[in-house]
């Protein structure tokens, strides 16, 4: 019985039919999100005949004015159900996204809408993590948060892989708007799938007043920066991620327009080394297990910032399309270890009482982050040609690891742990 039970723990299959539910909505609207993958920017170019403007103001104002929707979100989320609020941001995304496509057979579809609709999404989606990050804490043991950490990244990349090239071909048959629908639809099973989880959820402990004050909104912010090994990790991610964020455009220029690349050949740079991602968000678990959390997140954290800086070596050609599949290979690889080990290292040392809160403040820092950087990256590709300024942003990568948690994180004592729920 006890070897049985310790073979069960070591393969890590067994999380409860609870969690496989919320792991299967988790997988179904990741699988939406890829299929209608750079839907919106195609809508505003080949339906409403958009410009240059206009498809980036799609891309950056919705996800900056999302963000800043999401703000009185988390407070307001601390102290609710989780499970609730998750159905609820399904299917305000589902109901969001099924207005492109009844516009379009309408004929009223306009810029404005898609501008709406996103900046809904992006607030829905900050919402939607937050609360779940919660969730899953009062869901499993805290021993069991590295494995569903490592599925759910394990799942992105599997997703990433299939999705764009499905979504291609449906988009290809049926025209943008069909991923759109997908995607609606994906979130709309997703909530049944959050449905399906059942079970008790506690109920978190009522402030004082129930009335919000605008002093909570910075609760999530003072709590990551008061925190001496989740404020350095915060400007780490925010800053990684902006600065891997903004080169993509940039890279597609260089890639499409002076080196000739083909959108296949493009498409192809990007997709396959997601299987990097999927190898080693597998490998976390094991990493962790032998070497230690803080080793791993600390290694795996550094050698990631390595890789973009090649990318400034890119050159016409095979050699060139090769030097993007291992530069990217490289990157999705220690991105997929670190990921989930990153992902729980901050729900353990989180508070379950300011979880939603603090990943809140967490998400739209980095959503805002990139879009800032992003806008900055664009100027500088055009004052300093897409190159140079692709190797900037890489050499500035090389300094991120210096904001690592270099200690491991005390164990809090001062906020009782409830116990998971289980069915």
């Amino acid at each position: 019985m006890r070897s049985g039970h310790r073979l069960g723990h070591l393969l890590g299959h067994r999380l409860g039919w609870q969690f496989g539910w919320l792991w299967a909505a988790y997988g179904t609207s990741a699988l939406g999100t890829w299929l209608a993958f750079g839907a919106f920017p195609l809508i505003a170019i080949r339906v409403l005949h958009a410009g240059p403007a206009e498809v980036a103001a799609l891309s950056s104002v919705g996800t900056a004015v999302g963000a800043a929707v999401a703000v009185p979100l988390g407070p307001w989320v601390e102290f609710r159900r989780k499970r609730p609020v998750l159905i609820a941001m399904d299917v305000v995304r589902f109901v969001a996204l099924l207005t492109v496509p009844t516009a379009f057979v309408l004929g009223v579809l306009t810029f404005l809408q898609l501008l709406l609709v996103s900046v809904v999404v992006a607030a829905a989606d900050i919402t939607f993590r937050a609360a779940s990050g919660a969730y899953l804490k009062t869901l499993l043991p805290a021993g069991d948060l590295l494995v569903a950490n490592a599925r759910f990244e394990s799942t992105a990349w599997t997703t990433t892989i299939i999705g764009p090239p499905l979504g291609g071909a449906a988009i290809g048959l049926l025209g943008p708007v069909a991923t759109v629908v997908a995607d609606a639809v994906s979130y709309l099973l997703s909530a049944l799938g959050i449905r399906a989880t059942g079970g008790h959820e506690p109920r978190p402990e009522r402030r004082e007043t129930a009335r919000m004050r605008v002093r909570d909104l910075l609760d999530g912010w003072r709590y990551i920066l008061a925190d001496a090994t989740l404020r350095p990790l915060f400007f780490n991610t925010a800053l990684f991620n902006g600065l891997v964020m903004a080169v993509q455009p940039l890279l597609a220029v260089l890639m499409l327009g002076r080196l000739g690349f083909a959108p296949w050949q493009y498409g192809l740079a990007f997709a396959a080394p997601s299987i990097g991602g999927l190898l080693g968000s597998r490998l976390a678990r094991p990493l962790v297990t032998r070497f230690g959390q803080q080793r791993i997140l600390v290694v795996a954290g550094a050698l990631r910032a390595l890789w973009p800086v090649g990318l400034a070596f890119l050159g016409p050609g095979t050699g060139g399309l090769l030097l993007v599949m291992v530069v990217e290979l490289g990157l999705i690889f220690c991105c997929g270890v670190f990921n989930p080990v990153y992902t729980t290292y901050r729900l353990e040392r989180t508070a379950t009482d300011r979880v939603a809160r603090t990943l809140t403040a967490w998400a739209v820092t980095t959503k805002t982050s990139t879009a800032l950087l992003t806008a900055v990256w664009g100027v500088l590709g055009d004052l300093l040609g897409p190159r140079t300024a692709i190797g900037l942003a890489g050499v500035l990568l090389l300094a991120t690891p210096l904001l690592l948690p270099r200690r491991a994180a005390a164990v809090r004592l001062s906020e009782p742990e409830p116990a998971p729920h289980r069915a």
